[in-house]
């Protein structure tokens, strides 16, 4: 009887409800967050923080970092940690160079995916077949690909028209496209400076004007990767040798074959992230070109919590803060001093009254206060810190984001078939 009672007891308890990301939240989000830039823009005066121009440079240096974080989302959901996805990048700026001179753009992209899986064959053999440890293995490929891509420029493009050692000649476009009908209306609309409605312009015709048929290609791998790992009865054979590659095995699940396809296509994406800087963000190969986006790459697949619409939204992030260099940075970076100053004291209200933390809510509050005081006394950021900022971002992404992570149980564990037997 008392058993019943409190199996009664415990079933009345309501279960805290799970949350979960829905269109509707993700729209609403998207519209909170251009009103809270339109308010920064009309009380900072700084009109690029909206334009179409930043939308459309955030949305091209989103792309490679997308990418790169795409890659590390297949690899780790197998439970392969991939430190090298700036080496595979490396390789695919190189490779898709070369195709592209050789063949044209889109064999430059097919090369450029090719040269990256040929850097993840590499980490899955060190990796999967030989227990390699992930990271040493990941920090080799990145050498590896750096070292391949540097001789390979000076043997290649040193003795062609307008190539150097460490450079290739001008690379062929892929081609772009633009939404007919809507560029111009949208573009008088946004220089009238009319309060959200301006803004909205702004964002609207940067993601819609000019837009590359290889950012196409990219942004639909977002969706396509989403719908075959959590979809299809392969991305669920694929995920389970991340979270128990023992309890996989036992029920006929080939591990080491998932782990070398899931690194593999691994390295296809972050090789695609390559080519799309050597091809359509530069126009060119220069050495040394990724910049450090293949971690920035990891970084994105920390704030998405490895998942694939989180990744995108820490790319875009990422994106849009590289983008502010380009477009008034000192005066952009300083008018997202404020936005930063409303965000935190946003926070500090949502943990006051929402999660009963007072110390946490108060010293939140105080940073806040902190920050807009840094606005009110300054009128520009130094050009130093724009330059920086994206970084900035990376650790302070790093840092929080780290505290809320759900990484597959298995990840960068070694396997060994047979080992739960």
């Amino acid at each position: 009887m008392e058993v019943s009672v409190t199996s009664q007891a415990l079933a009345a308890v309501k279960k805290p409800r799970k949350f979960r990301l829905t269109w509707p939240i993700v729209l609403g989000g998207v519209v909170a967050l251009i009103l809270l830039l339109s308010i920064t823009r009309v009380v900072s005066g700084a009109n690029d923080i909206t334009s179409g121009g930043t939308m459309a440079a955030m949305l091209a240096a989103a792309v490679p970092i997308g990418l790169a974080g795409l890659g590390g989302l297949w690899s780790e959901r197998s439970g392969v940690v991939n430190i090298g996805l700036e080496g595979m990048m490396i390789l695919g700026t190189w490779f898709g160079a070369w195709g592209a001179v050789t063949w044209g753009p889109w064999m430059g992209i097919l090369l450029g995916a090719i040269g990256g899986a040929i850097g993840a064959v590499l980490h899955a053999v060190a990796t999967v077949t030989f227990g390699v440890d992930h990271v040493v293995s990941g920090v080799a490929i990145n050498i590896l690909g750096f070292g391949a891509a540097k001789y390979l420029a000076a043997a290649v493009f040193a003795d062609l028209p307008g190539g150097g050692d460490t450079q290739s000649p001008r690379l062929p476009s892929p081609g772009t496209f633009s939404i007919p009908g809507i560029g111009e209306p949208l573009r008088s609309l946004e220089q009238t400076h009319i309060f959200f409605l301006s803004d909205l312009a702004g964002v609207l015709r940067g993601l819609t004007q000019n837009v590359s048929w290889f950012t196409l290609l990219a942004v639909l791998m977002v969706p396509l990767t989403w719908w075959v790992l959590w979809r299809t009865a392969f991305g669920l054979r694929l995920r389970s040798c991340g979270e128990s590659p023992t309890a996989a095995e036992s029920l006929g699940v080939n591990v080491y074959y998932y782990k070398y396809v899931a690194v593999i296509v691994s390295g296809v994406m972050a090789g695609l992230g390559g080519a799309f800087l050597s091809l359509v963000a530069a126009g060119i190969y220069r050495e040394g070109q990724t910049g450090g986006r293949g971690y920035i790459g990891l970084a994105t697949l920390i704030f998405g919590n490895y998942r694939p619409g989180g990744l995108a939204g820490g790319a875009l992030l990422f994106g849009y803060t590289d983008s502010l260099q380009l477009r008034q940075g000192g005066t952009s970076v300083h008018a997202l001093l404020f936005t930063l100053s409303l965000l935190v004291v946003g926070a500090a209200v949502y943990l006051l009254v929402k999660r009963h933390r007072n110390v946490p809510a108060l010293i939140t509050a105080v940073a806040g206060v902190l920050v807009f005081w840094l606005y009110q006394v300054t009128d520009s950021v130094p050009e130093q810190f724009t330059t920086a900022t994206p970084y900035i971002v990376t650790l302070l992404v790093l840092a929080l984001a780290s505290q809320r992570l759900r990484p597959p149980a298995a990840d960068g564990l070694p396997y060994r078939r047979g080992q739960g037997h």
